[in-house]
């Protein structure tokens, strides 16, 4: 069956320095194992697939699929699956706002100009990490246990263990033994010391404005991998980072500078919720065969 297909970049506003993610906007009659199969053959970090829902109070369900698991609730999915959803016609319930349906319950979706942001939703599990699992944190970065100056449980769906050091700096220095982990879920942020003068690969990426540098590595294909943009992350960490006081209620993380990418990832706390928000851009748009 030919189904509606789009590529979209997240969290950038200029293809090809942000995100990847399939979406499959015809989902429905699809089986479990063919959308796993997709994703496998996608080979992206996530690939989505839409569907009617089925809570009255949503605007459409997402399922979504890493060439693994599939996952509950995911940022750039997020983000990506309600950019392709209105770019092919969706009109949304209520005016300036979609609601998503997905693992984690309700996903409020809101307009900011050009941007989407999403309302992070509830950490499942937070409080410090156990001292061990920071040594071994430590381990895999190639870091000493000094150099982590904070740490949380950043679960909101995927299990994110995150750490702190003292600088961006530090972040993009980082050389990870990613060999020598197989499950672990890890974030790293740290602030920058003058917003604008963080080191950056290549030429196409401004950094001015940024307040933080974020890295996130995930399993992949018995190994864990660097994902370039990281919402669930970010959200999580923005949660984390707002309560205790380490970050303003408004903030710009940037995310995939050590792969070469550009992505931004704006933060906004309005006193009841956390709004994770970035740029999209459809890449590539057509029809699949599943």
């Amino acid at each position: 069956m030919s189904r509606r297909f789009q590529q979209v970049d997240v969290f950038t506003d200029r293809a090809l320095l942000g995100n990847a993610l399939a979406v499959v906007l015809d989902g429905e009659g699809l089986s479990n194992e063919r959308m796993a199969a997709f994703a496998r053959w996608t080979n992206l970090s996530e690939t989505t697939f839409l569907l009617p829902p089925t809570d009255p109070a949503a605007d459409y369900r997402v399922r979504i699929f890493t060439p693994t698991v599939e996952l509950p609730f995911a940022g750039h999915p997020t983000l990506g699956s309600c950019h392709a959803w209105l770019a092919a016609g969706g009109v949304p319930r209520q005016a300036g706002e979609v609601v998503q349906q997905c693992g984690v319950g309700l996903v409020r979706v809101r307009r900011e100009g050009q941007r989407l942001a999403f309302a992070a939703p509830p950490r499942r599990k937070s409080g410090p990490l156990d001292e061990p699992m920071v040594e071994r944190i430590a381990r895999f970065l190639g870091i000493a246990r000094g150099d982590i100056v904070a740490h949380q449980h950043c679960d909101n769906g995927p299990g994110w263990k995150a750490v702190m050091l003292k600088s961006a700096e530090q972040v993009l220095a980082l050389q990870p033994r990613l060999g020598s982990e197989q499950q672990l879920e890890i974030g790293v942020v740290a602030p920058c010391a003058m917003p604008g003068k963080v080191g950056v690969v290549g030429s196409h990426a401004d950094n001015s404005g940024v307040d933080f540098e974020v890295r996130a590595f995930f399993p992949a294909h018995g190994a864990l991998a660097e994902d370039p943009v990281t919402g669930s992350l970010n959200a999580a960490l923005a949660q984390w980072l707002i309560e205790s006081g380490r970050a303003p209620r408004r903030y710009i993380a940037a995310q995939g500078t050590a792969l070469g990418r550009a992505g931004r990832v704006f933060v906004e706390h309005d006193g009841s919720d956390v709004w994770i928000g970035g740029g999209s851009v459809i890449v590539v748009q057509g029809t699949v065969a599943l």
